[in-house]
């Protein structure tokens, strides 16, 4: 069984226990590694059989894809890694151009849609990468503004490059006072139903030592990124995993406004069955 995983530091809350081999997965499973936009990709290919992905990928390919119930990486106002940062007012983009993180598909959707309805602006998408290791090359790319998300966007901030930062997960709040949920994690509705149960559940087990164990996790997570142990505490702790029925409301908002443009297809949210 191949079960996927972000790259990011936002992910450690849930795979540091399995990392330090405090909770084991099930024998012969193993663990890929990629970008939420690569790991939604393997997962519809069939070449993972759970994963974490984008939550909008989740509603374009729900006909082939069970939600895993509790767990998702979320935020009730200030997501603090999934930022617009801008050399001018937001509200003056319009025709001007703005980067694309290649890396996240949820993101993209959410800030389209608060240009269309909350800015009322109309800027030039273009997509880039926009991973850490490429903030120098981005830099020289034309553009007012760029969405960042991940280990980058917390980089960026700390860098304090541009003058404006527009969190997404505090626009979105502002706008409709619910949480955003950004990831979920799915399993293909062919994959073996008794697995995926050993999966979650050795998946839950490791979320709750990693939510126990934050400062040590925020003290790795400050060596990978070079971001301050306080700044990362600060960001890991402002996250939820969790997936309650406050999270699929804000969820189920979010996918009802993607529908209403045609951006993703109306259905309901499904889960798969575990013990």
């Amino acid at each position: 069984m191949r079960i996927g995983r972000i790259g990011y530091i936002n992910c450690a809350p849930v795979y540091g226990a399995i990392d330090r081999g405090v909770v084991a997965l099930p024998q012969s499973a193993e663990l890929i590694t990629g970008t939420p936009a690569e790991l939604n990709d393997l997962l519809v290919a069939s070449a993972l059989d759970v994963s974490v992905i984008s939550a909008i990928e989740y509603a374009r390919h729900a006909k082939e894809l069970l939600l895993l119930p509790e767990l998702a990486v979320s935020c009730h106002g200030p997501v603090r890694s999934v930022a617009l940062f801008s050399r001018r007012p937001v509200t003056d983009l319009g025709n001007h151009i703005v980067l694309l993180s290649a890396s996240s598909r949820t993101s993209v959707a959410l800030l389209e849609l608060l240009c269309r309805d909350i800015w009322k602006i109309k800027p030039k998408f273009a997509e880039a990468r926009a991973e850490a290791q490429d903030l120098e090359s981005l830099a020289t790319l034309p553009h007012e503004a760029v969405l960042v998300i991940g280990d980058a966007a917390l980089t960026l901030t700390a860098r304090r490059t541009y003058p404006l930062r527009y969190d997404l997960g505090e626009e979105w709040k502002r706008w409709t006072g619910l949480p955003f949920v950004f990831a979920v994690w799915a399993a293909r509705r062919s994959a073996a139903a008794a697995s995926i149960s050993l999966a979650h559940t050795a998946l839950l087990a490791s979320r709750a030592w990693g939510l126990a164990h934050l400062d040590a996790l925020a003290a790795d997570a400050s060596r990978v990124t070079g971001v301050a142990v306080a700044a990362c505490r600060e960001y890991l702790g402002g996250l939820d995993y969790a997936l309650t029925y406050k999270h699929l409301a804000g969820l189920t908002d979010f996918f009802r406004r993607l529908a209403a443009h045609g951006i993703v297809p109306d259905g309901s949210l499904q889960f798969m069955q575990v013990a």
